[in-house]
Formats: C-alpha cells, sequence, structure tokens
C-alpha cells in the first residue's frame, strides 16, 4: 500500500518522508515524488521474534510517497500534481504550523481543491456519457445506468461536500473505480509543528470537521536523530522532547489506512504481513503468493495473542485455540496463519 505524504510547498513534507524512512530528499524528483520504505511498529511482532527466533525476521512495510507540493501562487500547476497523488490509497496532509498558516485553513483548503479536482473527473465523463446515451449504440442502457449512477456523486461535489463518507452502491463503486478519487481515500492530518510543545486544542478543532489529527516537532526530531547518540539525550531535554514521535506517527498513519496485520510464523522465517479489514483468508493467501490462493486448501489459524500468552503451538492446540478455516473466512488482526495448498 502506498501512503501519499501531500499538501502544499513549504509544510515540510520531505522532512517527514526522511524522519520516517530514513531517505534523504532527492532535489531531481521534486516534481515526480519520491517514494520510500517505513517499517510498521508492531510490539506483538517484536515479541512473537522474541519467542520464536526464527532465522529471518520480515516486519511488516509501507510505502510512503513524497508527493509534489501544491503551488499557494499558481493552481494551473496543481491538476498535474493531484493526478500524481491519485495513485495513493491514503493521505497524509502535513500542514507546518511554523510558517504561520492556520492548520483548519489549510485543511480546509486543501480539501476544497481535492473537490474541485473530483468534480472535474466526475463532470468529464458525465458530459461525454450524456453524448453517447442518444446514439443508437448496443451498451447504450449500461451508459445510461451509469451516467445516472454518477449524477448524484457530482450534486454531492458541487456542495463542497467529499465522497469519504458516502455509501456507494455496487453500480457508483464500478463507476468511479477506475477515477481513484481523492475525496474518497483515508486520510490523516499531520501538524508539523516547530517546538514540541503543542496546542491540543486545535487537533480537537480538526476532529471536530471529521479530519484525524496529529501533532509532531517533526524537524526537531530529525535534528535528534542525525546527532551522535551519547549527545542526543541531552539535546531531547533541551528541546522538551520527551518521547519520540517517530513511531507514533508511523502508528497513526497505519491506523488510517483501515489495515489490519497477520502473521506467518516459522522456524525459517517470522513475517508480519498488511491485509485490508474484512479480507479473507484467500486473500491472505493471495498476498503471501498467487500460487497459495490458485491451490487453497486451508488456512490453519491461531491468534498471535494465545500463542505469546501459552508460549507454544502445541499449548494453544491443547487449549483448544487452534482453528482450520475455509477460504471465505474473514482474518482477524493479529491472526497467525498456515496455508495449506496444493498446486
Amino acid at each position: 500500500m502506498k501512503v501519499g505524504l501531500v499538501g502544499y510547498q513549504g509544510g515540510g513534507k520531505s522532512t517527514v518522508f526522511e524522519l520516517l524512512t530514513g531517505v534523504p530528499p532527492d532535489p531531481s524528483k521534486a516534481y515526480t515524488g519520491q517514494v520510500g520504505v517505513a517499517v510498521v511498529p508492531d510490539e506483538r511482532f517484536d515479541r512473537l521474534v522474541e519467542l520464536l527466533r526464527p532465522r529471518k525476521v520480515t516486519p511488516a512495510k509501507i510505502e510512503l510517497f513524497d508527493t509534489p507540493g501544491l503551488s499557494r501562487e499558481d493552481s494551473s500547476v496543481n491538476a498535474q500534481r493531484l493526478a500524481i497523488i491519485r495513485e495513493c490509497a491514503a493521505l497524509v496532509q502535513v500542514i507546518g504550523t511554523f510558517a504561520g498558516w492556520d492548520p483548519l485553513e489549510e485543511a480546509k483548503r486543501f480539501e476544497e481543491d481535492l473537490i474541485l479536482a473530483d468534480l472535474q473527473v466526475v463532470s468529464n465523463r458525465i458530459e461525454r456519457l450524456k453524448k453517447d446515451v442518444v446514439k443508437a449504440r448496443p451498451d447504450r442502457d449500461d451508459l445510461a445506468a451509469e451516467l445516472e449512477a454518477l449524477q448524484p456523486l457530482a450534486e454531492t461535489l458541487e456542495q463542497g461536500e467529499t465522497l469519504r463518507d458516502w455509501q456507494f452502491t455496487e453500480q457508483q463503486d464500478q463507476a468511479v473505480r477506475s477515477f481513484a478519487l481523492l475525496t474518497r481515500k483515508k486520510q490523516l492530518v499531520l501538524i508539523n509543528t516547530a517546538e514540541s510543545q503543542f496546542d491540543s486544542s486545535v487537533l480537537a478543532e480538526l476532529q471536530s470537521h471529521g479530519l484525524r489529527a496529529v501533532a509532531a516537532p517533526v524537524g526537531l526530531e530529525l535534528e535528534l536523530l542525525q546527532l551522535p547518540e551519547d549527545e542526543r539525550a541531552e539535546f531531547a531535554a533541551e528541546m522538551g522532547l520527551t518521547e519520540p514521535c517517530r513511531e507514533r506517527l508511523l502508528r497513526a498513519i497505519f491506523e488510517v489506512t483501515d489495515q489490519i496485520t497477520f502473521y506467518t510464523c516459522t522456524e525459517k522465517e517470522a513475517r508480519a504481513w498488511l491485509l485490508k479489514r474484512g479480507a479473507t483468508a484467500l486473500d491472505a493467501a493471495a498476498a503471501i503468493h498467487t500460487d497459495l490462493a490458485r491451490g487453497f486448501i486451508r488456512a490453519e489459524v491461531m491468534s498471535a495473542d494465545d500463542l505469546l500468552r501459552l508460549g507454544s503451538e502445541r499449548e494453544v492446540k491443547a487449549a483448544g485455540l487452534h482453528h482450520v478455516e475455509g477460504k471465505d473466512y474473514v482474518v482477524q488482526d493479529g491472526d497467525e496463519i498456515l496455508i495449506r495448498f496444493n498446486v
């Protein structure tokens, strides 16, 4: 899953990108964006590794896409930059308070830009459909149904509302699938502060407008990590950095993607996998390898929490907490899964 760091120029997106991925920004990619990988913090997985001592450890990771910053002065360049953002599954808007910007106004302005971008995409398709449905063509009924499905979405966008909480019908979902609508994506607002202290009422105000928000002194923490280890504690105390924010931010980003974590653990390798909430055992098998999905027989499942509590797979089975499931089983967060297959 690719998560986009988005927002206007000067908000500190590239600083957030470097803190979370460890990859310095590449100036040559300022207009195309830069991708890096960050490990998802997972205390449960760390404990599994400690218990099982596998030869190889592979934690779950998310791709972070440092997208080109939107222009405040020249909105004509923003359409192309917003088009790049469409490939992201979730968005993290970075707002720098050190520049004197009001976080709520910034969030509203960005949301308006997303609404306008989506409205343009949907409206263009509607105009094309209106021309096509009056022609004698074999798919005329299908096109008319698509037009009917899209019109309420356009009306919502015209009213300045997002589609994030819209209950899509199957027809509407199919009609917009290729659009990768921006206002339908999960979103987190990250307030990039200049100092360690921040007025929490700002976060509450954002959340009252339906926006999930976190705040962190990203620049200070990056500066801290670049110091020799023996100097970090003193610098952190001087700056009032009571706790590192990197893992907290990664956890917040992971949570907004609405994914769960499942595990595959053997003596050879312990691995954490990300899966969309509500996905099935067959989806989990496909995430591991297409052959497992193609030849799926069954999934042997136990809770990682039960495994950690009881200490071994044998004890989990003895307690009757190990179960066998078919391909339609809905995977739960923290499941440890063994896929049986035959190809």
